[in-house]
């Protein structure tokens, strides 16, 4: 508590943790502004007999890491996944698109620029996204969900909520940018970590409160009352165990690292000997981070709704029994789950580090790794340093990444509760908040107070 208090001792950061804290309730008071074309009554009805089927599932993934949430319809539904979206393709076509690549390398200056693409891609993809969900909601049944108002079903209503969807969006975007600049802490990740840990209290009445409104008499016996969502008194202390088991571990992977020793070379000026320093490159045990997991669980929503549509409209057995294979929680998603995740672990790693560049970086700075000559050598060296850890980061997330599916499964937990136990969710809010500790720790330090972390 003492430490936390001294944050309020300088002015500066104060002012900074106000602003952001300010900016982010401005982004919750927007979730209770619906579209006010639509028939909240009757989406929240549509939407409670759909949150255990595919659709819930859908809308709960894309809400997870958004931070929107499209089961309400609200100003801002879409989150701030179109700018993610937009994001991550630029960041691939800058490793393949030399024009991309050569802003990427002009500083400041060609970052700036790649921001402004970024942001008109962004609206685009905001138009598109809105318009297909706004055309699916306000159709009639059985095509759509026809939950427009009687009355606001015409063209002219349908585009004022596709433009209130997109001006929500790009409003998030802004406010995410001010927070980068003004507040603390990186903008997007904050938003999408408060929209997280504010369906905390919804998963928590869902494991003591029962329909009524009351606790579950189960949560006080032992053994519960034997069906699929009522857990006893010791499930209930198996969960909290392995959440805080869950969060170390997590914990201690985010942060790992295996340091490379390095040694810079000396050089004489006059009569003084400069360099010779030891020193290491440090190279984190999960360098994809979050990005493996989302590529990953958006690409296996696509069988399931292909074979289910296939089955469908043509009755095929095989179709069938693959549309139930990738439901989730079934041991072929979770196998075909992990692949995925290994893929794209080493992919996403290939493009965010490149040995070649880090071997020349080196050499041009004077320094070397013992061992190894300048040059191919190291670069060699680093290639097969980061293979071996990708590995170790990629198994982390896939265990990460199906524990939600074990607790649910093993344990007759809700799948809301058990995906706060791992997940995507769980990895984003972790990474954010220990990003946001290292910035408070940076302003302490540098005001010779202690960090947040330190003894």
């Amino acid at each position: 508590m003492h430490k936390l208090l001294t944050i309020f001792k300088i002015p500066e950061l104060t002012r900074k943790i106000l602003i952001t804290a300010l900016f982010l309730v401005i982004y919750r008071v927007g979730f209770y502004v619906p579209l006010p074309v639509i028939d909240q009554e009757k989406m929240a009805n549509v939407m409670r007999g759909a949150a255990q089927g595919a659709l819930g599932q859908v809308l709960g993934f894309v809400s997870m890491f958004s931070g929107g949430t499209l089961s309400q319809s609200c100003i801002f539904g879409l989150g701030v996944m179109p700018y993610i979206s937009a994001s991550i393709i630029f960041q691939l076509l800058a490793s393949v698109y030399p024009p991309l690549e050569k802003l990427q390398k002009e500083g400041e200056s060609g970052r700036k620029k790649i921001n402004e693409y970024t942001r008109y891609a962004t609206v685009f993809i905001c138009l598109i996204q809105s318009y297909f969900w706004v055309l699916h909601i306000m159709r009639p049944e059985p095509d759509g969900l026809g939950l427009a108002m009687r009355g606001f079903d015409g063209f002219f209503y349908g585009m004022t909520a596709v433009v209130t969807m997109s001006a929500g969006t790009i409003f998030l975007m802004w406010i995410g940018e001010q927070i980068d600049e003004y507040g603390i802490g990186n903008g997007i990740s904050l938003i999408i970590m408060a929209g997280i840990v504010a369906r905390i209290p919804d998963a928590t009445k869902t494991l003591f409160i029962d329909s009524n409104g009351r606790i579950k008499d189960s949560i006080l016996t032992l053994g519960g009352s034997g069906s699929g969502n009522d857990v006893g008194f010791e499930k209930v202390i198996v969960l909290i165990v392995l959440f805080v088991a869950v969060v170390v571990a997590v914990i201690a992977i985010t942060k790992g690292q295996r340091r490379i020793p390095t040694q810079s070379a000396k050089h004489v000026r006059g009569r003084r000997v400069y360099g010779g320093t030891r020193q290491y490159l440090p190279l984190k045990v999960n360098q994809a981070g979050v990005m493996p997991v989302i590529f990953a669980s958006s690409l296996l929503m696509l069988p399931y709704f292909m074979f289910n549509l296939l089955h469908s409209s043509t009755g095929w057995r095989w179709t069938g029994w693959l549309s139930e294979a990738f439901v989730r929680q079934g041991y072929t998603y979770n196998l075909f789950y992990i692949a995925l995740i290994y893929f794209f672990c080493y992919f996403w790693t290939a493009i965010t580090f490149n040995p070649k560049d880090m071997a020349n970086n080196l050499k041009d700075y004077g320094s070397f790794i013992p061992g190894y000559r300048p040059g191919k050598r190291t670069a060699d060296y680093l290639e097969r340093v980061i293979m071996r850890i990708t590995y170790v980061g990629a198994a982390f997330l896939a265990v990460v990444a199906i524990i939600p599916s074990l607790i649910s499964a093993g344990m007759e937990v809700d799948y809301r509760v058990a995906s706060f136990y791992g997940g995507t969710g769980l990895l984003i809010v972790i990474s954010v908040a220990l990003d946001l500790v290292q910035k408070i720790n940076s302003h302490l330090v540098m005001r010779n107070y202690p960090g947040l972390t330190e003894d």
